[in-house]
């Protein structure tokens, strides 16, 4: 597994290492960048987006401008996702379960970014534009974590990889003819619902107690979550692309 997440890891590098490479020779076609924000997560512990529980996420990108309009974004991304019931539990059932974890995700992803304003060309008369993106990505998970109290221990590693569907939108602002910035959020639909460590219904727990009167092992049932719908997780935050300058010859 490990072997084929870093191959996997190792492409996407040697791809982004190509764009910087080949867009000396093109020119203005291509960008590199670099971004810092935050990820989050939702699913059986977090219903809704939680800012508080919300951790640093960063990426590197190349990108090819085709046109004004279309733009592909060769990227890979890290973040730090977690999910706690004890910080802001959903219910009492989810405050009595007491789930919680906290990892890294790895992303590898192709996008296709469209511009709504043609702000491209250095002679433009917009210095700005709202944007839209869709592509599709694979993601590994390195998470610890616990899916209730009764059932934690203290080396409960677990890993995972799962192809996503990444869309969003954003804004992005020419500084000048080389440099962009850009604000975005970007939303991430997962194929897996363990990304929590919460993939069941519900389950029978042992409370670690005797009943006096039978002399059986106490349990309860607990409603750990809903296993038909799958987690997602979530980028916000802002990042700075150089155009590569054109390069001209000239026959003397």
């Amino acid at each position: 597994m490990k072997k084929v997440n870093f191959k996997i890891f190792n492409h996407l590098v040697a791809v982004l290492i190509w764009i910087a490479s080949i867009a000396s020779v093109y020119g203005q076609k291509y960008e590199v960048g670099a971004g810092i924000g935050t990820g989050v997560y939702s699913g059986d512990i977090i219903r809704k987006i939680d800012p508080a529980q919300a951790g640093f996420q960063g990426t590197l990108f190349g990108k090819r401008n085709f046109d004004n309009v279309w733009s592909l974004r060769i990227a890979i991304s890290g973040s730090v996702l977690e999910g706690d019931d004890g910080k802001k539990p959903i219910d009492l059932v989810a405050k009595s379960r007491d789930a919680r974890f906290k990892g890294g995700v790895i992303e590898g992803s192709a996008i296709m970014e469209f511009n709504f304003l043609d702000f491209l060309r250095n002679d433009s008369e917009f210095r700005f534009s709202p944007y839209a993106f869709f592509g599709v990505g694979y993601s590994y998970f390195m998470m610890k974590g616990r899916e209730s109290a009764e059932r934690f221990t203290p080396a409960d590693f677990y890993q995972l990889t799962s192809p996503v569907i990444p869309f969003g939108g954003g804004v992005k602002y020419r500084l000048d003819d080389q440099w962009t910035l850009a604000a975005e959020l970007g939303i991430r639909a997962t194929f897996t619902d363990y990304l929590d460590k919460i993939d069941r219904s519900a389950g029978v727990i042992p409370v670690s107690e005797i009943d006096p009167n039978t002399g059986l092992m106490l349990t309860r049932i607990v409603n750990f979550g809903n296993p038909y719908t799958k987690d997602w997780y979530y980028f916000l935050g802002l990042s700075l692309s150089y155009t590569i300058p054109n390069v001209k010859c000239y026959a003397y």
